[in-house]
């Protein structure tokens, strides 16, 4: 069934929906389709394996505006300590747009410039972090551009860490859900985002401010969990929302979309009615052996190191192909723990999870001083 937000007063038509839902797809055996959505470009993935689970023109370079800041507090949860006390800098008073309204000669903490950057966009709050991280906003800006590289965000070029309007500062729907997917696996970007208000209290020199989240997944979607909004009149109405059900965390992005919201609940919607996270490979699965050279035993069992689950529609658990790389032989001493392959998990053509396969016992080198103690073990025992 549809888990979803509805609007007060609709209480009703959405009840009324999700009947006729259940009785059209009982009696045709569909999955949940997607409904149009207005975006000039979109894409849903699952973010531990960065499935594509639907996209349209995800490949267009556009302006993002201010879902920029994903990566301008990654950046900063990963280079900076979040306790330090950072001086305002002149350039980052007075910035257009979304503001936490910093003063000169102001000083606050980096984790309240995150919070301040996060959840009321402040895009002063966002200048005052480049500089606090990187000594300038060009400086941040190639910082910014080399992360996006090393996530694989291979069509992003940043300019900004705020996303107000420049030519040749854009992404495409597939390498915003990248970045975002990535941004997710931090505990504390995660918190961040999460966080659907907080007061910062004032003290000697920085007032206190109220913060509210602009970003409705967090109280008008089951499951929403993130992450970010955006806004200029170059980019139009932008979203990177994440919602988290039943194991799985979904990343649905929207660019130049007038209704970003709507047709990001129906994004996540089509994704969690239609997939789920299966357990295709279980940790300390049996794998065989391997032979071993020069050792107390002439081979070692071999098993998977971790569980792989993932994202699938029911008909597809039995499609995935499953490729093992092991080495020929190993040679003594051999600990238990010790990558000795991997396996690969293919659906279709596309590679969606390694696993390292590992040794399941230390095997000790069969040397004259091993032996040697066996027979006295023997003698004395």
């Amino acid at each position: 069934m549809i888990q979803r937000r509805y609007k007060k007063g609709s209480r009703w038509i959405y009840s009324l929906s999700i009947v006729l839902f259940i009785v059209i797809c009982t009696f045709t055996g569909k999955a949940y389709a997607l409904p149009d959505i207005n975006a000039r470009a979109y894409t849903l993935i699952e973010a531990s394996t960065g499935r594509i689970l639907v996209e349209s023109n995800a490949s267009e370079t556009l302006p993002m505006a201010s879902t920029t800041k994903v990566m301008t507090c990654i950046l900063a949860i990963e280079n900076g300590n979040l306790d330090a006390i950072v001086q305002v800098p002149d350039e980052a008073v007075g910035i257009e747009g979304s503001s936490i309204y910093l003063q000169y000669g102001e000083t606050i903490s980096l984790h309240d410039l995150l919070y301040g950057l996060m959840l009321a966009s402040g895009n002063d709050a966002a200048v005052a972090i480049a500089v606090h991280i990187a000594g300038s906003v060009d400086e941040f800006a190639e910082m910014m551009n080399q992360k996006a590289k090393e996530i694989g965000a291979l069509h992003t070029h940043f300019v900004t860490p705020n996303g107000l309007p420049d030519e040749n500062h854009y992404t495409t729907a597939h390498d915003l859900a990248l970045i975002s997917a990535y941004a997710m696996q931090n505990e504390i970007f995660r918190e961040i985002v999460g966080t659907a208000s907080m007061n910062l209290a004032q003290d000697d020199d920085s007032p206190a401010r109220y913060l509210r989240s602009k970003n409705k997944m967090l109280y008008a979607y089951d499951g929403g969990n993130g992450i970010k909004t955006g806004y200029t009149k170059a980019a139009g109405k932008c979203l990177t929302a994440g919602a988290y059900r039943d194991d799985m965390q979904l990343i649905a992005v929207v660019l130049n979309d007038p209704d970003m919201f709507e047709d990001c609940y129906d994004l996540l919607d089509y994704g969690f009615e239609n997939y789920s996270m299966q357990i295709v490979a279980t940790k300390q699965e049996e794998l065989g052996t391997i032979k071993v050279e020069n050792g107390v035993l002439d081979k070692v069992e071999i098993v998977l190191n971790e569980d792989i689950a993932l994202p699938l529609k029911p008909e597809e658990y039995t499609m995935i192909e499953k490729k093992v790389n092991l080495v020929s032989e190993l040679q003594a001493p051999i600990y238990a723990g010790m990558p000795v392959g991997s396996m690969e998990f293919w659906l279709e053509g596309t590679l969606y999870a390694l696993a390292d396969i590992v040794a399941a016992q230390d095997i000790l080198e069969n040397t004259y001083e091993f032996n040697l103690l066996k027979i006295i073990e023997q003698w004395v025992g």
